[in-house]
């Protein structure tokens, strides 16, 4: 600093001792380097002003001091710089007019208070230095840490963004001096700031379009899942409707066979009564196979549900069975409430894809189990028919005719 008298060589030490013994490091903006700044601009805008001797060292002195207070926090911080420095500079012997407009200057950089005279005029225009600073975005960073490490505030980066370019437009420096150090690149950084915010801004949104595809997304998969499930069940119930018509043709068929006392190659149940295990067998197991391929078929309704029951993640409403016993007005309201949340709706849709899994296994189990009572009794139905008809030729029982003959 050009500028030294004897009392500011003093203060220095002071100051930077005091800081750094009562200050606590949460402070990473309203530090010595932050209050040395502010001296600093105090001392070229007190020379762009022509400011004397004495009011030049009445000014730094308030720069020196205005912040010390921070190490009692920031409550009333300037009410304790005051405080700080009067007791300095009554210890230093230090003239009691000068001390009274050092003082004046201090209180004045207090939000609600307004300077007064050209020093005090000056010392505020200091202090909102950064506004024009090139670095103003790394300097208000660090303000914003101090804020989040004494709990004063907490927000995003955008948000902050958009603060600091309310604070930059809102900032008005008191004299023309400030202006001419200041104001061109107080400009600059509002239009880089501006741009910055815009920026995020348009992150922002591009981050929420992509955030809506797996929305869409979502709606696609269940869809798909909806679809494939309901051809798997329209599959599943063809097949059992063609065991149904198959075993049941061949049930009736050999039920009029047997009824009608049938001889083949000439040889009738009366004469060989073993002929009448392969009927049996048949008609057993096509019985067996219409009967689970008539329970694959056959529709299942879940238990209902009650109004009050929606929020019930194991209960899905969008399945008829669940809410018809409900009034108009009572569903109408219940769908509402889903459609009002994501989270509730994708949970209903999911119960509804689980239960239609759980239908559609009980489905092809039963007419895996159709199938085999189909293919076993075919199987077993020819080898006892064949195993009879061995058995009558090794025992002598003449082929009489090849035809069906019935009496």
């Amino acid at each position: 600093m050009e500028h030294t008298t004897k009392i500011l060589g003093e203060v220095v030490p002071f100051v930077f001792n005091l800081l750094r013994d009562k200050l606590s490091p949460q402070y990473l903006y309203h530090n010595f380097y932050h209050t040395s700044e502010i001296v600093k601009s105090c001392n070229q805008l007190g020379k762009l002003a022509g400011l004397g001797t004495e009011e030049l060292e009445i000014l730094e002195l308030a720069a020196w001091f205005h912040d010390t207070g921070f190490i009692n926090g920031y409550k009333d911080h300037e009410i304790e710089s005051m405080r700080i420095a009067e007791d300095f500079l009554t210890r230093e012997n230090y003239d009691k007019g000068k001390t009274a407009k050092v003082l004046s200057c201090i209180k004045a950089t207090s939000r609600s208070e307004a300077p007064q005279n050209k020093l005090e005029m000056l010392l505020c225009d200091a202090d909102f230095s950064h506004a024009g600073d090139k670095e103003f975005t790394s300097k208000t960073m660090l303000l914003k840490l101090e804020w989040e490490n004494i709990g004063m505030s907490s927000c995003s980066d955008e948000e902050w963004d958009k603060n600091q370019l309310k604070f930059l437009s809102s900032v008005s420096y008191y004299t023309r001096e400030a202006e001419e150090l200041y104001g061109a690149q107080r400009l600059s950084n509002i239009v880089t700031l501006k741009k910055r915010v815009e920026t995020n801004r348009q992150n922002e949104e591009k981050k929420n379009i992509k955030g809506k595809k797996p929305k869409r997304g979502i709606e696609t998969m269940f869809r798909s899942v909806y679809r494939n499930h309901i051809n798997l069940s329209s599959i599943a119930d063809n097949k059992a409707n063609m065991m149904i018509s198959i075993n049941t043709i061949i049930i009736s068929l050999m039920l009029t066979v047997v009824g009608a006392k049938f001889s083949f190659f000439g040889t009738s149940l009366k004469e060989n009564p073993a002929l009448i295990f392969p009927a049996i067998t048949l008609i057993a197991t096509s019985l067996g196979s219409v009967i689970f391929a008539i329970q694959s078929a056959k529709p299942k309704v879940t238990n209902r549900i009650e109004r009050g029951d929606v929020r019930n993640d194991k209960h899905n409403l969008l399945f008829f069975g669940n809410f018809t016993h409900l009034s108009l007005s009572e569903f109408e309201v219940s769908i509402m409430e889903v459609m009002k949340e994501d989270v509730l709706l994708y949970s209903n849709m999911i119960n509804d894809l689980y239960y239609l899994g759980l239908v559609l296994q009980k489905k092809y189990k039963l007419l895996r189990y159709s199938y085999t009572f189909f293919m076993v009794g075919l199987i077993v139905t020819v080898f006892v028919f064949i195993s009879i008809l061995i058995y009558l030729k090794i025992g002598n029982h003449p082929i009489k005719q090849y035809h069906l003959k019935f009496s």
